[in-house]
């Protein structure tokens, strides 16, 4: 879950066009050689040394990632987890405190609004109001992508009622150590941090600040995502960078990253018009909200679900070197379009071009060959398994 790749949206020639908002982290990027470009609103790096060479590095060892666009939302209230399973699929009321959970914010139709990471917190966390904690198993941390939180927030506060409160963590940077040596990395740092599993989180303390650190990421490989207060991201940083695994990594190699992990990105995988069983993410749908409904949009994905999708989210492993982009699309063997590449590209893991697509559910089955047509050329594909390479969480 994440919002990657710079868009280059056009704009009217009377539309306002805000000058992009600066990360907490600006100057250390620049200063570090991050090559910066406008995206979600804000200056970020897309690259340091090269994408290949960060992806890699990533890969092999611990790469850091500035992810601070991302919206962090601090739910609390009465009843604060019947309302968000109003709005979610998942299933919040077993999930125990410093648990975290992979969820869709849905529409009426059963389109998917974004996707998200929601926690529940326990009693003692870093995020409560003017220092008082929220009461034990009615407070929730939700993280959401960059480019749609404020369409998001405007979202949950029409649709909860006054009871809930929504607290936007604007003070607080968000930042990942991703890689196979990023958690032994971490722990040097901050005790106790490998005690943590895979999508568990807790609370701890770097240099008397409150940093909330889960274990969970968006590349495939183990590692912690790190909340910690806007003022103390720069010494973070440099701190962890210290360290001789550790490099700063760019928006264009998470997006590779990503692409290998088999990891759908909003805005391009997903959208409003794609619903959950379309784009294979059933998984969020938990147990007893398929049993119970009571989400919205679920009439129309649990048919969807029970008779299958008419189009199915797919990874596809592409013939020869060239890559096929997103928007290309899938031909029949009349050249008619009959699906589209969502998001593609060389993956520096697999030494090959790789790409998601959404195809019919006739062919949605590995094994199967598929055609590709990009700015009017034909390339061979063929459906594969996702993820592409191994995830690599420790359970």
């Amino acid at each position: 879950m994440s919002d990657l790749v710079p868009n280059h949206d056009a704009h009217s020639d009377d539309a306002e066009v805000l000058p992009p908002s600066l990360l907490p982290l600006d100057a250390w990027h620049r200063a570090h050689g991050g090559r910066m470009v406008p995206f979600a609103g804000y200056e970020m790096p897309v690259q340091y040394e090269g994408i290949m060479a960060e992806h890699l590095w990533t890969r092999q060892h611990a790469g850091l990632f500035d992810v601070s666009h991302m919206g962090q939302l601090l739910f609390t209230g009465e009843g604060v987890t019947q309302a968000l399973e109003a709005l979610l699929p998942g299933d919040l009321q077993v999930l125990a405190p410093n648990r975290m959970r992979y969820s869709l914010l849905l529409a009426e139709n059963g389109g998917i609004l974004d996707d998200l990471m929601v926690t529940r917190l326990p009693e003692s966390h870093p995020f409560g109001e003017a220092g008082e904690p929220a009461p034990a198993g009615e407070a929730f941390y939700m993280v959401v992508n960059g480019a749609t939180k404020y369409e998001d927030l405007g979202h949950l506060r029409e649709a909860l009622a006054d009871s809930i409160t929504i607290n936007h963590l604007e003070d607080r940077a968000l930042l990942a150590l991703q890689g196979p040596e990023a958690v032994a990395t971490l722990t040097r740092l901050i005790p106790g941090v490998d005690a943590l599993r895979f999508m568990t989180a807790g609370a701890f303390e770097w240099q008397g600040h409150a940093l909330w650190i889960s274990r969970s990421g968006y590349t495939g490989e183990d590692g912690c995502e790190i909340s910690l207060p806007a003022e103390a991201a720069e010494a973070f940083a440099d701190a962890l960078t210290a360290e001789p695994g550790v490099k700063p990594i760019g928006l264009g190699a998470r997006d590779s990253l990503r692409l290998e992990a088999g990891l759908p990105l909003y805005g391009h995988d997903l959208d409003e018009e794609t619903t959950p069983v379309t784009a294979d993410l059933g998984f969020a749908l938990s147990k007893r909200r398929r049993e119970e409904g009571g989400f919205p949009g679920a009439e129309r994905i649990l048919a969807e679900r029970a008779e299958g999708p008419k189009m199915k989210r797919v990874g596809l492993r592409v013939d020869g070197r060239q890559p096929v982009r997103e928007g290309a699309t899938v031909v029949d063997g009349s050249g008619k379009a009959i699906g589209r590449v969502t998001s593609g590209g060389f993956a520096p893991s697999v030494g090959a071009p790789i790409a998601m697509a959404y195809v019919p559910a006739a062919l949605a089955v590995p094994g199967t060959d598929v055609t590709l047509s990009q700015r009017g050329k034909a390339h061979s594909a063929e459906v594969v398994p996702m993820p592409f390479i191994a995830h690599n969480y420790v359970r």
